[in-house]
């Protein structure tokens, strides 16, 4: 996901002639790939605008909770696939790629995240979350890491996919995308795994913690520390009933805010062991600052200026607000995927076959026992004041 990968999609095979061009062409070479630049961002746009959309509309064309649990994500990739194909077809996709500013719309979508968690509800009124949310994080990262090992799966990947089942998903996977800088494949690749392995889970979980016989309390932790996206936990906590949806949603969130802590760790891991060359000195604290993902910094600054402007506000302008910064993030990554879907090569993916898959699958079975585990633990008899 850096600038040199971009580049290199677009540039001259190795070992193409130079050509001469007229001293003036330059800046006509540069207007024209201005221009479709800007013919790029006007597909992205276009799309996320469908994109929007279908997820609005979709929900009353078709009653039913499968219609309203598919999420923006879905059709943001699907469409952004479906682009794909289309401006390939007509070859001007590459033309056209300097405007699919993937990068650019993940990062001030995730620090738009940072402004939907509020710290002080998570330090005054969700100790067992935070604690919950630290095991959990790091037990399944660990498991789906060391198993993405044994599969030999490519490092990159197995921190994204770690990453995402282990934390929230999509937004994981992105701020993990930058920690290691993974392609965008990879992480097309982990987005996909989250919501074919997220959409079952909303409907599944309920209807378990029916069966089980769990408390809302308890359904609703087991529930936030195991489906793997917010929207989708926040469907499954609603089908339980309000209790269930508010420790859904406490527990999501707490492992939301980890999400920098993680980020810090892959960077220095990436930096000291897997990207170091043998007879290469440590790297400084300059190195790592060049490698670490600024965005974070945005979403630890987000979520402070979040916490103080709703301790300064009445409850119903704070909500009022921090849905608008909320509205802004889905558009924002609604782009984002939007983009993910148009530069998609599938080559580099195919000879990672059904290893993937498997690691993503086994780590969300681990997940969902021992969230279960932890929720009947640590919620028994909580209450949400």
């Amino acid at each position: 996901m850096t600038t040199e990968n971009r580049q290199s999609d677009i540039a001259p095979e190795p070992g193409t002639p130079a050509t001469e061009t007229p001293a003036t062409e330059p800046a006509s070479t540069e207007t024209a790939s201005f221009a479709w630049a800007a013919g790029g961002v006007l597909a992205v746009l276009v799309l996320g605008a469908a994109t929007r959309y279908l997820e609005q509309n979709v929900p009353e064309w078709f009653e039913g909770d499968f219609a309203s649990a598919i999420e923006y994500p879905v059709y943001a990739i699907l469409l952004g696939l479906l682009g794909n194909a289309v401006l390939t077809a007509t070859g001007v996709r590459d033309r056209l790629a300097g405007g699919f500013r993937t990068e650019f719309f993940i990062k001030t979508g995730l620090v738009l995240l940072g402004a939907s968690i509020n710290l002080s509800v998570i330090v005054t009124a969700a100790g067992p979350a935070i604690i919950q949310g630290i095991v959990l994080i790091t037990s399944v990262f660990l498991f789906t890491w060391w198993l993405g090992g044994k599969l030999g799966l490519e490092d990159k990947l197995r921190a994204l996919l770690s990453a995402a089942v282990s934390i929230c998903g999509v937004s994981a996977a992105i701020a993990a995308a930058g920690a290691v800088q993974a392609k965008r494949e990879q992480l097309a690749y982990a987005a996909s795994l989250v919501i074919v392995f997220a959409l079952p889970s909303i409907f599944i979980l309920p209807w378990l913690a029916s069966v089980l016989g769990l408390s809302p309390e308890v359904a609703g932790a087991w529930i936030g520390g195991n489906i793997d996206t917010t929207a989708a936990v926040t469907a499954a906590g609603a089908i339980v009933g309000e209790e269930a949806l508010a420790v859904a949603t406490i527990v999501k969130v707490t492992q939301n805010a980890l999400i920098g802590i993680v980020v810090i760790a892959l960077t220095a891991w990436f930096a000291f062991r897997v990207e170091r060359r043998p007879d290469a000195a440590a790297p400084g604290l300059g190195e790592l600052w060049r490698r670490f993902p600024k965005f974070v910094l945005g979403f630890i600054a987000a979520s402070v200026v979040a916490t103080w402007y709703l301790s300064t506000v009445s409850a119903a302008d704070g909500k009022a607000t921090i849905g608008v910064a909320n509205d802004l993030r889905v558009w924002f990554l609604i782009l984002a995927f939007v983009s993910i879907g148009l530069e998609f090569r599938p080559a580099s993916l195919r000879a990672a076959g059904w290893r993937p898959v498997a690691v993503f699958g086994a780590a969300a079975v681990v997940n969902l026992l021992l969230a279960l585990a932890l929720a009947a633990l640590l919620f028994s008899g909580f209450t949400v004041e």
